[in-house]
């Protein structure tokens, strides 16, 4: 009796072998990239193969599973019905392979991700000279993707900032930071030591875009007001670099926490202590499960102990 793999079913009148299909990952993969890149000589050189290397691994994984997956012509290169059907089951293989690997792998190596501004060295320090042995790699992540790296798997906990949302995550108060309001030089208020988030009232505030931006933006630029004001929005922004231009330009302002602000210092940027909005919250986040991590739960303890506030 013949029986068809979960990677094939969605390959209905098409042939199964008898005792299921071994795909090869490799030709899974080159598959992808072709679907992806809709060229095998982009696919090609994502892979870093030779093209006709690329083609005959496509055609070796059509033959395995008895469907043609593309149609090919000399200037384009397109889904069949049973290719579409079978790409969001590669995916899922790939994905799949790729968790295992790293769960093998993550035994003896941690990923930390950190936010702009923040800095997780003292409790990588702490956790390298504890383990010698394990492989501890930091990676710099967005505001936006904090939870979405965590949730994939592409790092093992994050030294983050509040708001982070969404499911599956621990999320742990680390300590509590002054937020700063940026100017441009010229300000009128640019030489004051502390202001009110009032005193700004109807400036433009810059803003992102994204899933996560409104929640980001009202967040970080107090919006209601303690007065029930709203905020003024102003030019789109992808990252603090970005920010500070706009704020240079007088073309908006915004606020970051004090150690984000005094990581970036500009000529033509002044910051001011805000006096009148909640302090911003540093966290530590994980992914929430039943599988243990001996080395996250060491890094936990690590960065509890050395990581403070700033002066």
């Amino acid at each position: 009796m013949s029986k068809t793999v979960p990677a094939v079913s969605m390959l209905r009148g098409h042939r199964s072998y008898p005792g299921g299909v071994d795909l090869d990952l490799r030709l899974v993969r080159a598959f992808v990239a072709v679907a992806d890149e809709r060229h095998f000589g982009r696919a090609a050189e994502r892979l870093h193969l030779a093209q006709p290397a690329l083609s005959r691994q496509v055609r070796r994984l059509e033959a395995q599973v008895g469907a043609r997956l593309l149609d090919r012509t000399s200037r384009s290169v397109a889904l069949t019905d049973a290719g579409r059907g079978f790409l969001d089951d590669a995916r899922g293989l790939l994905a799949a392979a790729d968790a295992a690997v790293r769960r093998l792998a993550g035994a003896r190596s941690l990923t930390v991700g950190f936010l702009p501004g923040l800095t997780p060295t003292p409790a990588v320090r702490a956790l390298r000279r504890a383990h010698p042995d394990v492989a501890v790699a930091v990676r710099r992540v967005e505001w936006f993707e904090q939870g979405d790296v965590l949730r994939d798997g592409r790092v093992d906990v994050v030294v983050g900032r509040l708001p982070l949302g969404g499911a599956g995550l621990c999320i742990e108060a680390l300590y509590d930071e002054p937020r700063i309001l940026l100017l441009p030089a010229d300000h009128p208020l640019a030489g004051k030591e502390q202001v009110s988030i009032l005193d700004v009232a109807g400036e433009p505030m810059v803003r992102h875009t994204g899933p996560s931006a409104e929640a980001w933006d009202a967040y970080w630029a107090t919006d209601p007001r303690p007065d029930g004001s709203r905020a003024t929005w102003g030019p789109v922004v992808r990252g603090v670099e970005e920010k500070l231009e706009q704020v240079a330009a007088g073309q908006g302002l915004t606020v970051l926490p004090l150690s984000a602000g005094t990581a970036y210092v500009r000529p033509d940027v002044r910051t001011v202590r805000l006096t009148d909005v909640p302090d911003a919250t540093v966290v530590l986040a994980w992914p929430d499960g039943p599988r243990t991590s001996p080395l996250r739960d060491a890094f936990l303890a690590a960065a509890r102990a050395t990581l403070a506030a700033p002066e």
